[in-house]
């Protein structure tokens, strides 16, 4: 039997380039269910679920719903709110009050473990619910899933970056840092490593939270590499840890500040570059040392986007009304490589997604701990999608000197 009532669907966490396409995909694919009486969306999500804060995405056009969904960051606006027991209970009150039968959360694994602790609210309270959990991270750490949306527009970002960056560095060499995302996983940095076109590119160096990070085996590395070429081009996540777990720029500030979630703030400080490129400074005695630190720009950087992730970002969101309204059914959506290229969608348990972290596969990174391997760029390539550019090098011969 059908359930009739509301749909609410909210964003939550980091925004990405292709999460409105998730959002729009929900809508869309909703308003064709005739026990729908409405959609709402939830503004900052879970937090406006709380605050009553919603729009009538009933009453949005079907034209501008679709030129939403190419715009990224989160057309919703977002919160990263963590809810525990209490707030779930409360997020459930005002979801029920409002004749909610069914819920999408779109966001990561925190996100994930909401729907699963919402979900077991509304079958404790014998209340007809269905809630699904829409898969969304730049960072590509939910498990189950192969890959997930937003991840390979980010990565193609990455990927361009560090085509400009090693373009840079070859015209007036020396040594450059970029830190990339990703607190313990590190599927972003290594996509850099797609940059890479002739032998002597960079990035030559990539390190990722996966593996332990010795600052003295890094500085040999740079320096091996900067005897070698001339030059060195250096990725590194953010979360580059030291044999114990720590984390490297936590160890340099100390406490260090703290995000919502308690963690030690990695992002948009700064600082792990300047530590990484001072040391190579002071230490290899290299003059013409630069580092950067990629920030928010990798979220949401318009013009830059994976075709192959819009669409799956799409279908996430089509797919989990399909299972939610016509299947009468509740769970994460999780995508399945099935070819060189396809994928699938199923439906996978909540509890095997909430709350727990993907990181890199071994196979996917090289022995000395400091690049990927071939089977990482196999994975990664399909989804930046098509029409990524390569840099052309002049192959005309040089001319005969006549004084020298």
């Amino acid at each position: 039997m059908a359930l009739v009532g509301k749909v609410v669907v909210a964003q939550g966490g980091g925004p990405t380039a292709v999460i409105n396409q998730s959002l729009v995909g929900v809508v869309l694919e909703s308003r064709k269910f005739p026990q729908v009486t409405s959609v709402y969306g939830a503004v900052h999500g879970v937090r406006g679920i709380v605050n009553e804060d919603f729009m009538d995405l009933t009453q949005e056009t079907t034209h501008n719903l679709e030129q939403v969904a190419i715009t990224p960051a989160s057309a919703l606006l977002s919160t990263r709110d963590k809810p525990d027991e209490k707030y779930c209970t409360e997020i459930f009150r005002v979801l029920k009050a409002h004749d909610a039968r069914y819920f999408f959360y779109i966001g990561g694994n925190d996100s994930a473990d909401t729907v699963r602790i919402v979900n077991e609210q509304a079958e404790q309270a014998d209340y007809d619910f269905r809630a699904i959990h829409i898969p969304k991270t730049i960072d590509n750490d939910l498990a189950v899933n192969d890959h997930t949306p937003g991840f390979g527009s980010a990565a193609r970002f990455v990927c361009q970056a560090f085509i400009g960056a090693n373009l840079d560095n070859r015209s007036l060499p020396g040594v450059y840092i970029a830190i990339v995302m990703g607190r313990h996983a590190g599927f972003l940095t290594a996509a850099s490593a797609i940059a890479r076109k002739y032998p002597n590119d960079g990035p030559h160096l990539i390190y990722l939270p996966e593996r332990p990070f010795d600052l003295d085996h890094f500085l040999a590395d740079v320096k091996r590499t900067h005897d070698q070429y001339g030059r060195c081009v250096v990725a590194a996540s953010e979360g580059i840890q030291d044999a114990h777990g720590t984390p490297i720029l936590a160890k340099a500030q100390q406490m260090g500040e703290r995000d919502a979630h308690g963690n030690v703030q990695l992002s948009g400080t700064g600082a792990l570059g300047d530590l990484l490129a001072e040391r190579v400074k002071s230490d290899l005695k290299i003059k013409r040392v630069r580092s950067d630190t990629f920030g928010y720009l990798q979220r949401s950087f318009f013009g830059c986007v994976s075709d192959v992730d819009q669409h799956e970002a799409r279908e996430v969101g089509e797919k989990s009304a399909q299972f939610a309204i016509w299947h009468n059914m509740d769970g994460s959506i999780t995508i399945h490589r099935t070819g060189d290229y396809s994928v699938d969608y199923r439906l996978t348990p909540l509890q095997e997604v909430a709350a727990k972290t993907r990181t890199m596969p071994d196979a996917f990174i090289n022995a000395e701990g400091n690049y990927v391997t071939d089977a990482f760029r196999y994975y990664v390539r399909p989804l930046m999608g098509s029409g990524l550019h390569s840099a052309h090098r002049l192959r005309a011969p040089r001319v005969a000197k006549i004084l020298h």
